[in-house]
């Protein structure tokens, strides 16, 4: 992604110079683009920027960004600026950023999403930091990012850790969203026996509609490609144990922490965890009989619908975090902007960002994307299909969870008396916890009661 980044920043009119830690790289690059500086040293490329220098690091989030910042520090004047593109835990960027400012230096924290292939025709970027080291990067960032017909897809997203924040909460959503076109892809593999071919037919054909997206467009590419080997679908010679890097794990730690739900994205990443216990699954499947999945032809004319809401209910929470956060460290970012800079260049590009950018546009403190009018229409009527999918297929034996987790979220979020009443009474009564009466007015004192009688 580095070397795509510094080529899409040369195409748009920004000398580069580069340096990497292994030389040949650097070497191999300018005999290949000899229009940028190369650097032998990292004091080197200090030397051939002008001032206020602008510095990007892409390299592994952790122990190697602060390695490489400590010897960047003693290199740099008042106003530098390096920026961190990778994924690194937002707090982590909180801290580097306070540290650097103290030295008046500027760093910013850039979430980058759309793969090497975005880096190099035009990703979706989320820089946080100081206002004024957005000022400095804006004209060479807008003009590298991805265009959509809303705009550059790149934004000031907020101080400090903001927009690793928000780039963490996009992963996420993808964990979510890909997990949801699994599930999709295994009902009609299970269910309807449908090939790989089929499906990629299937997936096409709707992403013609209001599930246009990257990763639907992605999965349906991918079911088509053939195994050199053996001529089947090579998607069919892949074992089925997916990885994960950690900002899943981190959108889940941190949701947790204050507070919020995230349901659709925590079955994401407990499906990818299931999915390393391979040896277990296989002795496991030859103790348990489960029932044979059933077709309904009529479940395929309102999957699309299914999907459809699930994936609203999946934006709902990711949006919903990212809010918290924003409240949790007075961030002030922009959702409907988020959404925006999501339409174009990155993994979760998709159509209905159009829907979350018009709902937070509307009301920018909307609660929940969920209350939005026109959303809420959509996963009203959707809700039915949503139902059946999730229902048949648990019928037939085929997990389900992102899908099944997207329709309770729905469930919880409509149900104005959920029995959480009886746990609460259940920690009073072992605990001594307390507990508000219903019938007591705003704001209700705790009580206690002595439930057991002893």
């Amino acid at each position: 992604m580095g070397e795509n980044l510094a080529l899409n920043l040369m195409e748009h009119g920004t000398p580069v110079a580069v340096w990497n830690l292994e030389g040949e790289w650097t070497d191999r690059f300018v005999a290949a683009h000899p229009e940028a500086t190369g650097c032998k040293t990292l004091a080197d490329l200090v030397k051939a920027l002008p001032r206020p220098r602008r510095m990007l690091m892409m390299i592994k989030a952790g122990a190697p960004v602060d390695m490489t910042m400590e010897k960047l520090a003693p290199l740099c004047e008042q106003g530098d600026i390096v920026i961190d593109g990778g994924n690194s835990w937002f707090k982590d960027t909180q801290r580097r950023e306070a540290s650097w400012r103290d030295k008046g230096l500027r760093f910013v924290g850039m979430g980058v999403s759309g793969g090497s292939e975005g880096a190099r025709r035009g990703p979706s970027m989320m820089p946080g930091g100081a206002p004024e080291a957005w000022d400095a990067l804006k004209p060479a960032l807008e003009a590298i990012s991805a265009h959509s017909k809303h705009g550059p897809c790149v934004a000031y997203v907020g101080p400090d850790g903001a927009g690793h924040f928000v780039k963490m909460v996009h992963n996420g959503i993808e964990y979510a969203d890909m997990q949801l076109i699994a599930e999709v892809y295994d009902v009609l593999r299970r269910g309807f026996a449908y090939d790989a071919a089929r499906i990629a037919e299937t997936f096409e054909k709707w992403n013609t509609g209001v599930l246009d997206s990257f990763l639907l467009e992605l999965s349906a590419e991918v079911l088509r490609v053939r195994d050199d080997k053996s001529g089947a679908p090579l998607v069919d010679r892949v074992l089925d144990v997916a990885g994960q890097k950690g900002t899943g794990k981190w959108s889940a730690q941190i949701a947790l922490d204050l507070g919020v739900p995230i349901p659709t994205i925590n079955a994401a990443i407990d499906a990818r965890l299931l999915s390393t216990l391979k040896a277990e699954r296989v002795a496991a499947a030859s103790l348990f009989r489960g029932p044979a999945p059933a077709a309904d032809p009529k479940l395929l004319e309102v999957m699309p619908q299914a999907l459809y809401a699930a994936k609203l209910c999946s934006y709902a929470q990711g949006m919903a975090l990212i809010a918290a956060g924003s409240r949790e460290f007075q961030w002030s970012v922009n959702l409907a902007e988020m959404a925006r800079i999501w339409t174009g260049g990155c993994i979760i590009r998709a159509r209905l960002l159009e829907d979350v950018m018009r709902a937070f546009g509307r009301r920018g403190d909307l609660p929940n994307l969920l209350v939005d009018e026109e959303v809420r229409r959509a996963v009203g009527d959707g809700q039915a299909a949503l139902r059946a999918l999730v229902g048949a297929a648990q019928a037939g034996g085929v997990p389900v969870p992102a899908l099944a987790s997207a329709l309770a979220y729905f469930d919880s979020y409509r149900t104005a008396e959920l029995p959480q009443n009886l746990t609460q009474a259940q920690r009073d009564a072992f605990g001594a916890h307390t507990y508000q009466r219903n019938d007591a007015g705003q704001n209700p004192p705790f009580v206690h009661t002595n439930w057991l009688g002893d």
